[in-house]
């Protein structure tokens, strides 16, 4: 009988490395921490330096310099994360210094991204991303392209990518760019059939990780991917919802936010962020539970104003209510918005209070009709049914008729 052998794939074993300028960064060490997990790798140490800026060539001091090369022989340490976007230069240096592999936040999420995308939109998006970070570092990298193996930020386009000239990665970027000019076609075309439709779109948007695809899967069964991870749906997923009263609404589930999104992401995946500036309703979920969710609002906010989501309105549902205390629950507050509700997506708590609070939202500007409907056009309440809402309906001798709040296109 032949000899089995079991084996153990080991995980990469990672050093993060911040500059503290003006703000702590422990909260931000602490997501970059989450991400590694997420890529699948284990945070073994932490270094972190307090400057005026950032070190022009190796990011970090010459101080800490050693004592990064100390923690690097002594954990082990397979490659060096640091919070911030690097320039070539700071990586060749730094790299040269500690004898060791090092990424920046930046190559870290794009590589969540190639590992997270599942549609060949979301390939496309995330290759292009990776090729315009890629293509202003192929100067002066030299030694690094020749380090380059397994490991955090080679999934995607790979290695052979960094291998080609800045001529052929142009070539690659521009075929993309005409790949996802006609994605971007196709999304802009069911978008205009939608608002034919008349349908009312709510977009949920939020922080990665604060329970967007569960409140979907939630209100419409959706079966779109639940997990506790950061990024762990990248491809947007539309489901239409009916109402008690009839109306149907469209729930969009778009991609998360995330402090330091890369701009690469941000241009890359524009077409799939604007569904936000194309709903009528914007629903901002936001994870009560985590203590940093103040500034994860802010992040969604900022992120929302530069893809020009404005004067929307706008619902915040203050999720995982069920992780904090009740008293924590009554102070939690979003001034910027319209309405805010408190739930758990996960067990269904304020499913109700969330809906009725969607649907007055989407009621606001509706106009109050009182018509008589002959019965050979009795069709057009159920047309009230779908987009508005249906007060009063009397079946009399010389027709129906009938009291609803509707958009200004039925009345």
């Amino acid at each position: 009988m032949a000899e089995t052998f079991e084996t153990i794939e080991e995980r990469e074993r990672v050093i993060l490395v911040a500059v503290e300028l003006t703000e702590d960064v422990t909260c931000s060490l602490d997501e970059l921490e989450e991400l590694v997990s997420t890529a699948g790798a284990d945070t073994v140490g932490r270094l972190v330096q307090k400057r005026e800026a950032f070190h022009p060539g190796t990011y970090i001091g010459k101080g800490k310099m050693n004592e990064l090369k100390e923690m690097v022989i002594r954990l082990q340490a397979d490659t060096i994360v640091c919070d911030d976007e690097l320039s070539p230069a700071q990586i060749t240096n730094l790299q040269d210094e500690v004898d060791c592999r090092v990424i920046d936040r930046t190559v870290l999420i794009l590589d969540i991204f190639a590992a997270h995308a599942r549609t060949s939109e979301g390939k496309l998006q995330v290759e292009l991303a990776q090729l315009r970070y890629r293509s202003s570092r192929l100067i002066g990298l030299g030694k690094v392209l020749s380090r380059l193996g397994g490991g955090i930020g080679t999934r995607g386009p790979g290695e052979k990518k960094l291998e080609m000239d800045r001529r052929l990665i142009k070539e690659r970027i521009s075929m993309l760019n005409r790949q996802l000019k006609d994605v971007v076609q196709s999304r802009d075309t069911m978008r205009k059939q939608r608002s034919q439709n008349q349908t009312p779109t709510v977009a949920i948007v939020g922080y990665t990780n604060a329970g967007k695809s569960t409140l979907l899967n939630t209100l419409t069964q959706a079966k779109v991917l639940e997990e506790d991870k950061l990024f762990a749906t990248l491809d947007p997923t539309t489901r239409a919802l009916e109402l008690e009263d009839g109306q149907k609404i469209l729930f969009t589930d778009t991609v998360g936010f995330i402090s330091k999104l890369p701009h690469q992401l941000i241009k890359a995946f524009r077409s799939t962020l604007e569904e936000a500036k194309y709903a009528d309703v914007i629903l901002h979920v936001v994870d009560a539970s985590n203590p940093e969710y103040s500034r994860q609002m802010e992040v969604v906010y900022e992120t929302l104003k530069e893809l020009g989501v404005v004067d929307k309105p706008v619902l915040t549902a203050f999720n995982k209510i069920d992780q904090i205390d009740p008293g924590k629950s009554e102070a939690l507050k979003d001034l910027r918005s319209d309405e805010t509700v408190r739930i758990s997506a996960r067990h269904g708590v304020g499913m109700e209070e969330l809906l009725n609070a969607v649907e007055e939202l989407l009621n606001q500007g509706f106009v109050t009709i009182e018509r008589l409907v002959s019965y050979s056009d009795a069709g057009f309440i159920q047309k009230v049914r779908q987009y508005g809402k249906l007060e009063i309906e009397e079946y009399r001798e010389d027709g129906i008729f009938i009291r609803a709040s509707v958009p200004p296109f039925i009345g």
